[in-house]
């Protein structure tokens, strides 16, 4: 079907903010409530010009970005994949709870085998007690570079917004732009245990803008605006390995939705955004702004703490109001004022905000009781070299990266066929540690001894458990954040902090209250945090870091969730097209 048009809010001044964001969603054109809204995504190649160089890419329905899906809260959605590719593909769709249907979740061998060349899937899933910002991604190797695009998530019809209707709703994709083919960029790093090339800009809606050379003013994102009017940005960082400021400059934005969870909003002139996370923020444009100032500049930079080598460039779009006489330029517009690239200080003070709106019609069900504790540490690790070659990983190893000191070692055939199955031998081994197999200094002085261990490993889970899982990060190959991200759940972010996690004192200073609920966290760079989560999605459920560097090298686990007793507590059996590996 075709996408909706635009999201546009013609929002008069109302004495009733409340009343307004109701009229409104009752007017929202070709979204009724409850009804199943199906996409076709064609996947093939297409040849895309970015930085005065032209490649082939993996495109859906040939666009890059990839097509808006837009869906009601309680609507069916039925995507048909067809890979027009000669590589496999498959497609996550990031933040949906999948609830008993982990056939439609789409990390390849872990909840299927991959689309092959010439073969066709349809994810079918309905979107329950869920509304906001999310997205779409490919879900194998680094496909997801050029491979993704908004879902965007209305309230059921006739459910306001808890905050007035904005005027208009604008999804924002920041994403990253290699010139190199990325696949080879991956494989190569891989062979030689060495870092992997970096990106060469970072992007607007695909567009790397006016900051690098050769990047014409076509290929700059430019969001047109009404003075006086409160837009909402919905922003999505589908970048591939880094975390990002964002700011416009002399503005600011009200933070009001994370992951597709509302919040108590908060304002800011400055956001960061991991790779994986979502929020939507508002902008209310000024009223009367100076024949001087009508376009300003939107950017974003990275944040990092790692010693290897990063993007450390700027992307620029713009943000230009409606005048009789659009300016004649906008390359030189000043740049707002983003912090330093390793101010973890800024992303703390930043990330504090957060919490949830926790009210009678938005509950915050943060899990009370603990039926089970795990600690997992975070981090990089080290292979050792094979006899055979030289490699370029630190002091001749090769780079890895692990959860517990496990590597996680990819299937040749998907975990969840083989969990409904119950043919476990071979495909998984159901004991992943749950705590460090090696206590150490985490975020201190690294051991004498970096190398980690591999195996397909999960923890098997009953149903209904409440689960607290610290995740602690290391300093091993240097201190830097991790975005985990966690696939069937939202869980709640009950605690964080710096340094090593103290279980005797730290959980005293739990929020229990109204926590922010996400499904992608940041591990802050040398410390810990503390999330809670009910394990009520019976499954096999990936959790990852959303740099896909540190995927690749393994940092990777995944939880099996046991069937409940009940009838409606059971997986769903699989589709008749589920692929064959």
């Amino acid at each position: 079907m075709a996408a909706p048009r635009g999201l546009r809010r013609h929002a008069a001044a109302s004495a009733c903010p409340l009343l307004l964001a109701f009229a409104v969603l009752l007017a929202l054109p070709g979204l009724a409530a409850g009804v199943t809204r199906r996409y076709t995504f064609n996947v093939g190649m297409t040849s895309v010009t970015r930085l005065c160089g032209t490649k082939s890419i993996p495109t859906v329905n040939g666009q890059f970005p990839g097509p808006r899906l837009d869906a009601r809260e309680g609507d069916r959605v039925v995507v048909t994949v067809h890979n027009r590719m000669s590589r496999n593909v498959s497609f996550h769709w990031h933040g949906i709870r999948q609830l008993r249907n982990g056939w439609a979740d789409g990390p390849a061998y872990i909840t299927q085998c991959p689309v092959q060349p010439g073969q066709s899937y349809v994810y079918d899933f309905t979107v329950t007690g869920q509304r906001g910002t999310l997205w779409w991604h490919a879900h194998l190797s680094w496909l997801r570079v050029h491979l993704y695009g908004p879902l965007l998530i209305l309230p059921e019809l006739g459910v306001p917004y808890p905050f007035a209707a904005p005027y208009k709703e604008v999804p924002i994709l920041f994403g990253e732009w290699f010139k190199a083919d990325t696949e080879s960029v991956i494989s190569q790093a891989l062979q030689t245990g060495a870092g992997p090339n970096v990106s060469d800009a970072y992007t607007f809606n695909g567009l790397p803008g006016p900051t690098y050379n050769c990047s014409s003013s076509k290929d700059t994102y430019t969001l047109k605006v009404r003075p006086g009017r409160t837009y909402m940005l919905r922003l999505i960082n589908s970048a591939l390995n880094d975390e990002l400021f964002f700011g416009i400059a002399n503005h600011t934005l009200t933070v009001v939705e994370a992951d597709a969870n509302y919040i108590k909003p908060f304002t800011v002139t400055t956001l960061v955004i991991s790779p994986g996370q979502t929020m939507n923020v508002l902008l209310t444009t000024s009223a009367s702004p100076s024949s001087q100032s009508q376009s300003f500049a939107m950017a974003i930079a990275p944040y990092t703490n790692t010693q290897g080598t990063f993007d450390n460039t700027t992307a620029a779009a713009v943000l230009q109001y409606d005048a009789p006489t659009p300016p004649s330029s906008t390359q030189n517009l000043p740049l707002p004022a983003l912090p330093r690239y390793n101010d973890t200080s800024a992303v703390a003070s930043f990330t504090s905000n957060f919490r949830s709106l926790a009210s009678a019609q938005y509950p915050a069900r943060v899990p009370q009781a603990v039926d089970r504790r795990v600690l997992f540490t975070v981090g990089l690790g080290t292979d050792p070299c094979p006899s055979n070659q030289t490699c370029q990983g630190p002091n001749g190893t090769k780079f890895a990266a692990s959860i517990n000191n496990n590597s996680f070692v990819r299937p040749r055939s998907a975990l969840l066929e083989a969990h409904y199955q119950r043919r476990y031998a071979g495909v998984l081994m159901a004991n992943f540690p749950t705590t460090p197999p090696h206590p150490f200094n985490y975020t201190g002085a690294p051991p004498n001894n970096t190398f980690v261990a591999h195996g397909t490993r999960v923890v098997p889970v009953k149903f209904n458990t409440s689960v607290e899982l610290v995740m602690q990060g290391t300093a091993i190959q240097g201190a830097e954040s991790h975005p985990l991200h966690m696939h069937g759940f939202n869980f709640f972010v009950v605690g964080q902090g710096f340094g090593n996690y103290d279980p005797i004192n730290d959980p005293a200073k739990y929020n229990l209250v109204d926590p922010v609920e996400r499904n992608t966290v940041s591990v802050p760079t040398a410390g810990w945090v503390a999330v809670r989560f009910l394990a009520d999605n019976p499954g096999v459920w990936l959790m990852h870091c959303h740099f896909d560097v540190h995927l690749s090298w393994g940092l990777s686990m995944a939880w099996m969730v046991d069937d409940g007793p009940l009838p409606n507590q059971k997986m769903l059996p699989p589709p008749s097209d589920l692929p064959k590996c």
